[in-house]
């Protein structure tokens, strides 16, 4: 079903628009702007998690690796693979000898046009301690996969958030498998 209603900009930021459409409320980035996730899982099985504070949560998350594609005027016209190379090593100290692009993703289409490319990083070694730039305060943590769910629940119960993309890894150990 389509909605031929035209869309409506009732606030704009630097980096947020809030919009209408007929009766739907939404977000979305300003300029277009779209997002780069990294999924890095190194050789021996140990996934690269990120934990930063996010201020509309009011708490710090764990995440994937993240960041924005072409949001800077020296990345203009960035591509996805070359955002998350710079991310990933920015955020984490690590860089990859390969980037595969597993696709587009909405993480919230019923509030938020934003997508992200996921991508997978193969090739892991690190090169530098990460923490993020411009005070992002990152801390990286290097996980086992199969100890994952218990790290989740530890950070659960420390009063940290977490990211919705984490039930890419997750998906296993909640369906049983």
């Amino acid at each position: 079903m389509m909605n031929d209603e035209p869309e409506e900009i009732r606030w704009q930021g630097r980096f947020i628009v809030a919009k209408t459409r007929g009766k739907w409320e939404y977000v979305s980035r300003a300029r277009g702007i779209r997002a780069a996730v990294i999924l890095a899982v190194d050789e021996v099985g140990h996934v690269i998690l990120v934990e930063q504070f996010r201020v509309p949560l009011g708490r710090a998350t764990i995440e994937l690796p993240a960041g924005l594609i072409g949001d800077g005027d020296h990345t203009a016209g960035e591509d996805p693979t070359a955002a998350a190379v710079r991310e990933l090593e920015e955020e984490t100290g690590y860089t990859a000898t390969r980037m595969e692009v597993v696709g587009e993703f909405y993480s919230s289409p019923g509030m938020v046009s934003e997508s992200f490319t996921l991508l997978r990083a193969h090739g892991l070694h690190q090169i530098g301690p990460g923490g993020g730039v411009d005070g992002e305060d990152i801390t990286v943590h290097r996980v086992p996969v199969a100890e994952l769910a218990g790290f989740v629940t530890q950070a659960r119960e420390r009063g940290l958030g977490i990211d919705v993309r984490l039930l890419t890894l997750l998906g296993p150990t909640i369906l049983g498998g």
